[in-house]
Formats: structure tokens, sequence, C-alpha cells
């Protein structure tokens, strides 16, 4: 099985901050929007750059995202920034009316997001954000697994016409995916070779899933790790080739279970070859205080939960 390294673990709020301040030298067009979070989102440098083209907003994240659809009319490409619940929950409305329903150009960027937040509690921890975004129609939906996928999902956007909301994190997580790689939205990125269950994690939860699939693999048993960056659009394609020759599948998001990745998998699955699926996720719950670590642990959105469900679903088959 390929193995993969962690380079050092980073924030992939950095990964954003990062691209987004190489999108202000090379893309004109590109202005940033921020609800009073400029240092956490990462945004300080894009502002200190090019402060003609930063516009904070205050504690105002409807208004902000009323000015950022705005913003797209004159040919502008802007990217707001705030914590994912308040990026999605707090201005549902606006994104509905004012984005999505006209096709704006607009990047919904937030920071935050899952209950790897930690200690701010359940109030600030979104964990049905993807479910909201991905039914808007026209919404592309991205969940990024570290700081250089960010960083290279960051750039892309900003090549992608239309509405699109960017999902990432708040701790330093492992950094494992190339420096250079090619970010293609809607193209999920195999792993790892595996033929007794296919294995499809998104965010912070690729990473446990590649190392469930060494713990596996010294227990015999073969895991296909897919990494979806991408819920909507889905790579529908991946996900059927790999479970036609695994036979099952564990899904695993830092989500609700409900409205997540795992039902857009159990979707597909559904209507072309049904199959036996776990789900890694939250159980229709609200989060509480902790630190991620201890989170993750008592949620199960780790390695061993992933290990724990794909012994289950095998013995579906």
């Amino acid at each position: 099985m390929k193995k993969y390294t962690n380079t050092g673990n980073k924030d992939t709020r950095s990964g954003f901050g990062d691209g987004l301040t190489e999108l202000g030298k090379t893309n004109e067009n590109v202005v940033a929007l921020c609800a009073d979070l400029t240092g956490s989102l990462k945004m300080n440098a894009f502002k200190d750059n090019h402060p003609e083209r930063f516009f904070q907003i205050g504690i105002a994240e409807a208004n902000m995202i009323g000015i950022a659809a705005g913003m797209t009319i004159g040919g502008k490409i802007p990217f707001t920034g705030t914590f994912a619940n308040f990026s999605t929950g707090r201005v549902y409305d606006q994104i509905r009316q004012s984005v999505a329903y006209s096709d704006k150009n607009v990047k919904i960027c937030a920071s935050h997001a899952g209950i790897t937040l930690g200690e701010d509690g359940a109030t600030h921890q979104i964990l049905e954000d993807i479910g909201l975004m991905k039914m808007l129609p026209g919404m592309t939906v991205i969940n990024t697994c570290d700081y250089n996928q960010t960083k290279a999902a960051t750039l892309a956007i900003a090549e992608h016409h239309g509405p699109v909301y960017l999902r990432f994190g708040r701790p330093k997580v492992a950094n494992f995916t190339p420096e250079d790689q090619k970010f293609e939205i809607g193209k999920a990125v195999q792993l790892t070779e595996g033929t007794d269950v296919t294995i499809v994690a998104t965010g912070h939860l690729v990473w446990e899933a590649l190392q469930a699939a060494e713990t596996l693999e010294a227990a015999g048993i073969s895991a296909e790790v897919i990494n979806i960056h991408t819920i909507k659009p889905l790579d529908e394609e991946a996900i059927l080739t790999s479970v036609g020759k695994t036979g099952c599948v564990v899904t695993a998001e830092e989500h609700n279970f409900l409205g997540g990745l795992g039902e857009s998998v159990a979707r597909t699955l559904a209507l072309n070859t049904p199959a036996p699926q776990e789900f890694v996720a939250t159980q229709d719950t609200f989060g509480e205080s902790g630190t991620p670590a201890q989170l993750m642990e008592k949620y199960g959105l780790n390695a061993a939960s992933i290990v724990k469900a794909t012994k289950k679903v095998i013995s579906r088959k």
C-alpha cells in the first residue's frame, strides 16, 4: 500500500490565506470581504498588500454576502471570509436569494468548520453546513483535507465561474498532499488501491482514513482510500468504479451523517449499484466544548472509528 508522509502539521485556514495572498498578486479582479475575523481567516496579508481591494464589513454577515453579490456585476471575484457557522447558517437566505438563485460568482470561504473548532463549543461549531450548501442549485461545495490542498483549491475556484462554498478548519492537521498539486473541481483523488473495502473521506477525515488503511493492512484487509475534496459535483464515476471492485464502502466526514458526503454516496449507490455502506460522521447531534482531539475521539471521527466501521461493513457483504 502506498504510504503518505506528514510533512508537518499546518492549519487549513492558512492554506486559504496563502492562496488568497497569491491571487491578490495574479488576479486584479479578486476582492476580499471579511466579517470582523481577518486574523482568524488569515486574510491579513491580502489586506496589507491590497487595501483598496479589501473590505472589512464588520459583524454583518448578511450584508457581506449582499455586497459580494453586487460586486460580481462589475466583474469582480469576491471571496468572503468568516466562520463556517456564520458563513452559512446565519446568512442562508442571502446566499440562496442573492448568490445561488442569481448564479453570482461569489466564493464563500468558511473556516472553523465542524467540531474541530474545539473550545468555542456548539454555538460556533456547525455540522450541517455541507447539507445546506449542496442543496442549493448551482452551488459547488468543496471540503479540503490539508494546507496544500486548501491553497490549491483557493487558487482553482478563482478560475471557476459560479458560486462556490469552500470549507476548511482551524486546527493544525497533517499536511500530506503534494505542494504542486493541480486541483480539479469535481475530480476525486484515489490515494491507495485496495480490494476489500472503499473508504471515501473528506476534509480532516482523509488523513484519518489513511491511518486506518495502514491498521487494516496489518490485519490483512486491503482498503482503497479516496479523497473526495469536492462534494458537489460528486465524482460518481470514481466511487462506482471503486465500490464495483470492493463491494462495500465506508464514508468518513466531520459533519452530520444526515445531509453530508455519506448521503451523496448512498444516493449514488442506490441509483446505480447498491452496496453495503457504513457512515463515520456525527449522529444527528450538536457538538460541545473540548479540544479538537477530545471531540474527534468522543464523536467517533478518527482512524479507530473508520477501522471499526470497515470491519462491520465487510461483514455485511
